[in-house]
């Protein structure tokens, strides 16, 4: 019976601002929800500062246990073992996250051991050679071609966040019949009606970290015709980026604020809700949640035309892309935006909601309940 199936969620991080885990939870919360038994367990490392987190921790019945690790650089790079903790569980299915990790390998062997099943959620980790340092983009090619491809045979599931990655798990040698897409949801309370007043300014929300590139976005700033508008970037920050930053817009520091924290869904709404415009700068993303939020908040969107982005945002259809990377191609956009009649704007509007409906997580769950089922 579905209700007496335990499940192990295993994840690199289970505190501070990190995508992964955004999914894990409430993948975690909503399968005990539906009578599945739950467990997280993570590195006991907070993502973006390496800071040491309590070896236990709880939501909505779900219990994380964190385990000490060694972070050899880089977050693949880090090593944390479960094993007999994971042997004493005895979960009947194992949703391993994120491809090339070292506790993904890990969940191949436990799962071996106890005869459950294993999925591995990949996460989009294909074509992001622009964050990564050289001795790292040697290891991920050394890794795709000559370990992947024996791994990845050895999971029940592979699972797709995003479309756009599978010719890149086709080369890997996976076969389409082992590949499930099941993307990123956002709660369905991103689609309630009630909003705050709307500001003269544009917003980030997110991890502000290098990949984010919120550089990028910050040079935009004084290429506006708008004189007037200003930016504010939103979410939990890499204490030298955020130092970086600041240096950045010391000439234009009254029309750009960091808000340096973790927020919750109501602030994410709220914070949405408050501004014009949706600002995703990244140099790479794998499927961007936040856009989809902004998304399914009626709010134009502009985006850098990296894969992850322009699988979702269809320009001037249901949002903006700009050339990554570009300062002056992303002001031109914000222009663009700030200019349209209110009917085209609606027209936009109304399209970005439609998209973000396909994201539901009352959809997305149904998806991996019948999948494991059929495990």
């Amino acid at each position: 019976m579905k209700n007496k199936l335990k499940i192990l969620e295993l994840t690199n991080f289970s505190a501070g601002g990190c995508g992964v885990f955004a999914r894990v939870k409430r993948e975690a919360s909503l399968l005990k929800r539906a009578g599945y038994k739950v467990k997280i367990f993570s590195s006991n490392l907070e993502k973006g500062t390496n800071k040491i987190m309590p070896e236990k921790d709880s939501f909505d019945g779900v219990n994380i246990i964190r385990f000490p690790a060694i972070s050899l650089g880089g977050e693949s790079f880090t090593r944390w073992n479960f094993t007999k903790q994971a042997v004493e569980y005895h979960p009947d299915i194992i949703i391993a996250h994120a491809y090339r990790h070292y506790h993904t390998l890990l969940a191949i062997k436990i799962a071996k051991k106890i005869n459950a099943k294993v999925f591995l959620v990949t996460h989009a980790p294909f074509d992001r050679d622009e964050s990564r340092a050289l001795l790292a983009r040697v290891a991920v090619r050394f890794f795709d071609k000559f370990i992947g491809p024996a791994v990845l045979k050895k999971y029940n599931k592979v699972i797709a966040i995003t479309k756009w990655e599978m010719p890149y798990l086709y080369k890997l040698g996976v076969k389409k019949d082992k590949i499930s897409y099941i993307p990123n949801g956002i709660l369905d309370e991103f689609f309630l009606k009630d909003k705050v007043k709307e500001e003269r300014k544009m917003i980030y929300t997110g991890r502000v970290s290098p990949i984010k590139d919120i550089k990028t976005l910050v040079k935009s700033v004084p290429l506006l015709s708008d004189k007037d508008i200003t930016l504010e970037v939103y979410g939990p920050a890499e204490n030298s980026y955020l130092k970086e930053l600041k240096e950045l817009t010391s000439s234009i520091k009254k029309r750009v604020t960091f808000i340096d924290k973790i927020y919750d869904s109501k602030s994410q709404i709220k914070e949405i809700d408050s501004s014009k415009l949706f600002i995703l700068p990244s140099l790479s993303e794998g499927m961007p949640q936040v856009l989809i939020e902004a998304m399914a908040r009626g709010k134009i969107v502009i985006a850098s035309n990296n894969q992850g982005n322009s699988d979702i945002i269809k320009n001037a259809e249901n949002g903006l892309l700009f050339k990554i990377g570009n300062p002056a191609d992303l002001a031109k956009k914000i222009d663009f935006a700030l200019s349209l009649s209110k009917i085209d704007s609606a027209k936009i509007s109304q399209n970005a909601r439609k998209t973000a409906e396909k994201f539901k997580w009352s959809k997305i769950i149904e998806s991996l309940d019948m999948l494991i089922h059929k495990a």
